[in-house]
């Protein structure tokens, strides 16, 4: 039996799909190293109006990378954000890396970017140093459910804490929480106040009476999976690196409405689709060698 002619219409369509393709890979390559900058001054500071989480939307996660020549990345990039990680191939490394924290309490305001809750320090909260780079930390933000998986598992909430070298290399710490009855996080509850005052009001940004300490969130983290992504919001800028905390910290439920419905972004997740790994690494690193993967923690 013979195989049928592809029709015509098939075989433009086919076409077609090549040169969107192949122009999305160019437009990647020219524009990528320009959009750093502003990739970070968007994770940073800005609100964006021209994507939303709603997967049937047209503008939602699927179609990030046609929204804008330069969010390429977001369809065609092979190093993308978040993705599923596992301690099977993460065990698979020869050795665990170091991760040193030096974070210290710090200025700082509160801001509604519109997709979501943003600490942003205006003085020095210190920072970490992953493979002999130091990382300043510049704001840290909200997401739920978490965008990462560990093991096959979505968390209730994922912080993020952006960290930015003097040479403009950026490294995300990650913390990933589980829903508990009784107890909730004391970072979100000592902002509570402040979030209920930016809540529905789309760049609004509050003073924050008192420092916040970035060493609360991930106190008792000791263990991490290390990969190299993106950012996880337009443009999707590659050339990140991650690192997700091991074990889980706890929320209250409360605590994480209290998150999304301040955001009134029409949606009930802002957590960006699990990414292909494309046969990326995924290592562990300690905050000390002496430390293992133990269980989870607070």
């Amino acid at each position: 039996m013979h195989a049928a002619a592809p029709s015509s219409s098939r075989l433009a369509a086919a076409a077609a799909f090549v040169v969107v393709s192949l122009s999305l890979q160019l437009l990647l390559r020219h524009f990528g190293a320009a959009t750093v900058h502003r990739a970070a001054a968007q994770e940073l500071d800005e609100a964006e109006e021209d994507f939303s989480y709603r997967r049937d939307a047209g503008n939602g996660p699927a179609r990030w990378g046609l929204i804008r020549r330069e969010w390429a990345a977001c369809s065609v990039g092979l190093q993308q954000s978040p993705m599923g990680l596992s301690d099977t191939v993460a065990g698979l490394a020869d050795r665990p890396g170091r991760l040193g924290r030096s974070y210290r309490p710090a200025a700082a305001s509160l801001v509604n970017r519109g997709h979501d809750i943003m600490v942003r320090f205006n003085s020095n909260p210190g920072g970490v140093v992953i493979d002999g780079v130091a990382y300043r930390l510049r704001q840290m933000h909200w997401h739920a459910p978490s965008e990462h998986a560990i093991n096959g598992r979505r968390y209730a909430l994922e912080l993020h804490m952006l960290h930015q070298s003097e040479t403009n290399r950026y490294a995300v710490v990650s913390q990933l929480y589980r829903i508990s009855r009784r107890r909730r996080d004391r970072t979100i509850h000592r902002l509570e106040r402040y979030i209920r005052r930016i809540a529905r009001r789309k760049d609004r940004e509050e003073l924050i009476d008192e420092v916040v300490d970035p060493r609360r969130p991930v106190s008792r983290s000791t263990a991490y999976y290390k990969y190299t992504g993106s950012f996880t919001t337009p443009p999707c800028t590659e050339g990140v690196t991650w690192v997700v905390a091991h074990q889980t910290r706890r929320v209250t439920r409360r605590q994480v409405r209290l998150l999304r419905n301040a955001v009134n972004d029409g949606t009930r997740s802002n957590a960006r689709p699990l990414q292909e790994a494309n046969g990326r690494g995924v290592t562990f690193y300690y905050t000390s060698l002496a430390h293992g993967r133990g269980a989870n923690g607070d």
